[in-house]
């Protein structure tokens, strides 16, 4: 599509969105008419207000210049969505949630970040009750006994700061009540054994203090099935989660203001779920034709052990010309999970019998081969406002941000009965990211109905990381048996991980590995990364020995190719590999800004238009040459056009709304992962060792436009609807094609240019319609609401089902040369998700005095599996999905 095509649609969305307002514009008559009735008629035909805070001060919805959505705790439990987080991107156009390894990544019109290791940070930023989340881990475990849920859309960089280049997402949880004593319990229970309460106590203390109290238990069954031979095992995917929440107010006159939260987050179970569909792309079959939620499972039992627990204060001190804010927040994050392992989904005709020499083709269920996640974080957040009073006509809040984390990580990735490697291993003992900024931000009346808005940020930023990070590789060549295959290797495996086997990450004594090149200091080094061997490992007889000066030791046994090699080994056995040292540091700071207007057409119409810019932490690489400075990369950044309005009006003798914003992001030096060479032959300079790096090498565009409405219809009913109309394309970006990645050749791939692609997660189109109606019976109220939430298809990676290139090394020079090149099905990497509908519904009685409420709810009805993230590379194609069929039933006993 050319650039002047592009901007024509851009400017006929502005118009339409100017259109909108003129459309509505004979409305205004009769809502001028409708506010000359009675008091009591006007308030039964009006709109009840949504009081959000995207702005950092109270406002309604519907007077905000931008675009924002605020869904309330009753709608999203009344829908389902209850205990996942995530699915209530099925009432936000143009978002999308998914969860890897506990990591909740969020997406807003295409824009986001998938980098979870302990160097990335979020591209929309979440929040609790206005404090920045670091890491999104356990996210999910807050959403309880919460007032609503702000999603503020766009780059936020003045008013939220950090990390939100795609927007914000901030659960606000209930305050305390002064006034009164109450509270609710709540039990429910549903579909794959769902079990869950809730609860909270509100204690008022003397009317100017207050107390709350609360806290839920989930327990569910997972939504995936172990479609293998391994019934012993429990698929990934069971829930056992728990937290608790206690609230602190103090109010003792109109001028101060003390707030104060403590809560704490436990969740358990079997880990996360993914389905690897590679195998079975392989074989044929497309995800869309399988049950990607039957999983062959083998090895390793998955598990998942996390704490989550934070601390809250903000004070409030009214001054008479301004208000001093001080907000401060603490958060540990203890996260611990061991990934399930399997060998696919099932496919039509896969063999799932026990490998064999009679089934050669089968599974072989005793590999233990899995991945070992451990990040422990502490965060504070502090920041100093001062901020002027809302009836001034100079609007302004100016202050001071400081943000430090501390991290200890770790990750172990090992390969049972693995030849030459073993594992990867990156644990990092410290790691530290800090971010400083100062502010301002400010509305100016320039009449009666005209406004302008500007906001200024300045953001120092600093990472800085020591630890080690690397391959574990063993050599250990045996005398092949006389009857051993053609082909066989002539290498004994290594057994790494089985059952008993515990990783020491922290436990280590030792993370210095300079100057470690002898066998026996390397051999010391990788038994030193285990804190308790499995029952069959080998790896300490195996190398053992050489740990203490000696030689190595040779186990012939059938489980590590025994049956075909023959012990001793031969003379070139080595430990050839251990992690490297990891150290890096990363300095950057950028300006971010905003200017805009608003422009009261009249009472109840709006027009507005903003320019802002935000930007995404920048940071370094791994390296793996101690004397090389680890590759850098800048922050990404976005300048974002927005033009809109907001309007309401009278229908049926109701006060209904319609709004619309057209909008286009400039999105620069976006990071891609791309190859980076770590080693080479010292006597040819051949690249023989690549890894994965992030680059700057990509530039995007990303058109829009939004609309929303709700429609207040006669006889109690109310319709909202919510549109979005998205289009974006990679401008630049020239990345290697890790879809091709070739061991043979040391890790080497082709070449992709990415230019002309789709951003991934961003629909074309998503729409919402939700109906909602209540009537009065004799015995109480009864109230339903549906909601139909339509998103077309998208793609899951940059690579947009582009053709792979596949790369091999010429025989006669040792070049890298072109091999073949398949379309990404045959490779095993399709990575398109078609479009979907998804049906919510939820029905509630609510007796006449209030006390009792008794709902049945149901979360995707149609029951369709969505792929909501895909992480690819060489023979991976995992995909991420959405929560599957729920529904329940919920009684609730309100005092």
């Amino acid at each position: 599509m050319t650039r002047q095509y592009r901007q024509h649609i851009l400017t006929r969305a502005i118009f339409a969105s100017l259109l909108a307002t003129t459309v509505v514009m004979p409305a205004v008559a009769q809502t001028v008419q409708e506010e000359r009735k009675p008091a009591d008629a006007r308030d039964a035909s009006t709109l009840d207000a949504v009081i959000v805070t995207v702005e950092r001060r109270e406002q309604d919805l519907q007077k905000y210049a931008g675009t924002a959505q605020a869904i309330s705790a009753d709608d999203a439990r009344a829908l389902g969505i209850n205990n996942e987080l995530r699915n209530i991107q099925a009432l936000v156009p143009g978002m999308s949630m998914a969860n890897q390894e506990g990591n909740l990544e969020i997406f807003i019109r295409g824009v986001g970040s998938s980098n979870n290791t302990e160097l990335g940070d979020p591209g929309a930023a979440p929040h609790i009750n206005g404090a920045y989340i670091p890491r999104p881990r356990g996210l999910g475990g807050m959403f309880y006994d919460i007032e609503r849920v702000e999603i503020n859309k766009g780059p936020q960089g003045t008013l939220r700061g950090r990390n939100a280049l795609a927007g914000t997402l901030n659960i606000i949880t209930a305050r305390p009540d002064l006034d009164a004593f109450g509270g609710y319990v709540q039990v429910e229970a549903g579909n794959r054994d769902h079990r869950g309460g809730e609860f909270a106590l509100n204690f008022p203390l003397g009317g100017w203090a207050a107390l709350r109290v609360a806290g839920y238990k989930v327990e569910k069954d997972s939504p995936f099935e172990n479609a293998g031979r391994a019934q012993e095992l429990d698929p990934a995917g069971i829930q056992d989660d728990r937290g608790a929440r206690v609230s602190f107010l103090y109010q003792p006159d109109e001028k101060l203001s003390v707030f104060a939260m403590a809560d704490m987050g436990k969740e358990g179970g079997t880990g996360y779920p993914g389905a690897n569909v590679y195998t079975a792309a392989r074989a044929g079959y497309m995800p869309d034709d399988v049950d990607l939620r039957k999983v062959i499972y083998r090895g390793a039992q998955g598990a998942l052990d996390s704490t989550n627990w934070g601390a809250q204060a903000s004070v409030s001190y009214d001054f008479g010309p301004v208000v001093l804010e001080y907000n401060t927040s603490y958060r540990d994050v203890d996260f611990r999970q061991t990934n399930a392992q399997s060998e696919g989904i099932l496919w039509p005709g896969r063999n799932i019998e026990p490998l064999s020499d009679s089934n050669p083709g089968g599974i072989d269920y005793d590999n233990y081969s899995t991945q070992y996640w451990m990040t422990k974080s502490q965060s504070q957040v502090h920041e100093l406002r001062l901020s002027s009073h809302d009836d001034t006509r100079l609007r302004w809040t100016t202050g001071l941000f400081h943000f430090d984390e501390d991290q200890e990580v770790g990750y172990f990735s090992l390969a049972d009965k693995g030849r030459w490697y073993s594992g990867t291993e990156f644990t990092m003992p410290e790691v530290n990211g800090r971010s400083s900024a100062v502010f301002a931000d400010g509305t100016f009346d320039v009449n009666d109905r005209l406004r302008v808005k500007g906001g200024l940020r300045y953001t120092k930023e600093e990472k800085s990381r020591y630890g080690i990070g690397g391959n574990w590789a063993l050599g250990l060549p045996g005398t092949p048996a006389d009857d051993a295959p053609e082909g066989w290797p002539g290498e004994f495996a290594t057994r790494l991980g089985t059952p008993g086997f515990a990783p020491a990450f922290m436990y280590r004594p030792n993370f210095d590995v300079t100057g470690l090149t002898s066998p026996a200091e390397m051999a010391r080094f990788l038994l030193q990364g285990i804190l308790s061997h499995g029952r069959n490992d080998t790896i300490l007889e195996q190398i053992g020995g050489v740990a203490n000066g000696g030689d190595f030791g040779c186990v012939d046994r059938v489980d590590i190719g025994g049956e075909y090699l023959n012990c001793p080994y031969q003379d070139w056995v080595q430990v050839n590999g251990i992690p490297a040292q990891q150290f890096g540091r990363s300095k950057f700071n950028f300006t971010d800004w905003r200017v805009g207007f608003e422009y009261d057409l009249s009472a109840d119409n709006l027009l507005y238009g903003l320019v802002s810019s935000g930007h995404k932490a920048g940071g370094f690489n791994d390296t793996f040459d101690p004397e090389e400075i680890p590759e850098t990369f800048k922050p990404e950044s976005i300048i974002a056009y927005e033009l809109g309005s907001k309007n309401s009006f009278g229908l049926f003798d109701r006060t209904s709304t319609f709004n619309v914003s057209a909008f286009y992001y400039d999105y620069r030096d976006q990071v891609f992962q791309d190859l980076a060479v770590i080693a080479t032959n010292p006597s040819t300079g051949e690249a023989t060792g690549f890894a994965l790096v992030n680059r700057n090498v990509g530039k995007s565009a990303v058109y829009g436009v939004e609309a929303e409405s709700v429609l207040r219809l006669p006889y109690s009913f109310i319709l909202n609807l919510n549109a979005l109309w998205l289009d974006s394309e990679i401008k630049q970006g020239t990345v290697a094609d890790v879809r091709s990645q070739n061991w043979g050749v040391g890790g080497a791939t082709s070449l992709i240019d990415l230019s002309g692609n789709e951003l991934p997660l961003a629909s074309k189109l998503t729409f919402n319609m939700r109906l909602q109606h209540s009537m009065e019976l004799p015995f109480g109220t009864l109230d339903w609401q549906v909601l139909a939430s339509y998103r077309s298809a998208f793609y899951l990676t940059q690579y947009n089902n582009r053709d792979v290139e596949f790369i091999r090394k010429d025989q006669d020079t040792g070049a890298v040369i072109h091999d073949r090149t398949e379309d990404a099905a045959s490779a095993g990497f399709p990575d398109r998700q078609r479009g979907e509908t998804m049906l919510n519904a939820g029905i509630g009685l609510t007796t006449l005095d209030g006390r009792w409420r008794f709902e049945a709810w149901g979360n995707n009805l149609l029951d369709n599996d969505v792929s909501q993230k895909a992480l690819v590379g060489s023979g991976i194609n995992v995909r991420f999905l959405n929560d599957p069929r729920s529904y329940g039933l919920r009684v609730r006993y309100q005092f």
